[in-house]
């Protein structure tokens, strides 16, 4: 798979290998997943669901170039995205797993023919057992409309540099964010109990493999999985679903709080944390994570 269609500069973070239609706006796409990642951690013996996500997120710029015709150049943005994983067919086996995942389209929106917004409902198998399932909708644009958009702030390189400030926040603890390294933490400490400052190091090599004007999706996925750690205090565990709403685009040059709280299940079993993000005085994202001790 050629990492251009995924939106990715290295091609060692492609997970994609393959894909096909199979109906009008359905379509099937197969991957890989290696037994072992840099980040996308396997300390539990189970697949990082975080890898599942970035996964996901790869078949988004695939299908809206290979399928639906989107000019290379174009940007996406998500306004919505959710995911549910069952957390035995994350285990990690004696071969790299062999992935399929069925996408279908809906709610397309097109200009000249062109996809400016979709939405996809997405199931991953495993050795045809459904794993995951998934639902999101994101924009599809233009370099003028991405411009236009963003307001003049589509300098990447210039924009990357004043995210240095962030990390002058002190990181949590990678065991209470459920992190080996503290370089993958990006959450920073504050005065306050479960509240955060987002932590933005453009120089992280796999959340930021290429340049970008704002904080990316995924480094607010892996945000709100580490609240959720942070907050539900279960170790070792999992976050086994996450529902986010993207409000607007996360700056690199101005503080972004999350704040999170944690309710328990009557059974017991799971916790459900809720997280707020605030940037310049107003709410940048909200979402829902559901973790499972292992």
């Amino acid at each position: 798979m050629a990492r251009e269609y995924v939106h990715r500069a290295a091609v060692a973070e492609v997970f994609l290998t393959g894909w096909e239609q199979t109906d009008p706006d359905t379509f099937r796409i197969t991957a890989q997943w290696p037994r072992f990642h840099s980040f996308y951690a396997d300390d539990t013996g189970i697949y990082d669901p975080m890898l599942l996500c970035e996964t996901i997120r790869q078949t988004f710029p695939l299908l809206a170039h290979a399928a639906y015709g989107m000019p290379m150049g174009y940007a996406l943005s998500w306004s919505r995205f959710h995911y549910s994983v069952n957390p035995q067919g994350l285990e990690i086996r004696q071969r790299p797993a062999d992935i399929e995942i069925r996408v279908r389209c809906s709610d397309i929106k097109y200009q000249r023919s062109v996809p400016v917004r979709m939405s996809m409902y997405i199931e991953v198998f495993r050795d045809q057992q459904l794993v995951a399932m998934s639902e999101t909708r994101f924009g599809c644009h233009s370099l003028n409309v991405y411009q236009r958009l963003r307001r003049g702030r589509h300098d990447a390189t210039a924009l990357m540099k004043t995210a240095t400030a962030t990390l002058a926040h002190e990181a949590a603890s990678p065991a209470r964010t459920g992190r080996s390294r503290t370089r993958d933490v990006v959450l920073g400490q504050t005065d306050e109990a479960d509240a955060w400052q987002l932590r933005i190091d453009t120089t992280h090599p796999i959340l930021f493999d290429h340049p970008l004007d704002h904080a990316p999706g995924m480094l607010i996925l892996e945000a709100v999985r580490q609240c959720a750690h942070a907050a539900a205090d279960i170790t070792p565990s999992i976050v086994t679903g996450m529902d986010i709403t993207f409000n607007q685009f996360v700056e690199f040059d101005a503080p972004c709080l999350l704040r999170s709280s944690a309710d328990v299940a009557t059974d017991q079993a799971s916790t459900t944390v809720s997280v707020e993000a605030q940037q310049n005085d107003a709410t940048a994202f909200t979402a829902l994570a559901n973790i499972l001790p292992l």
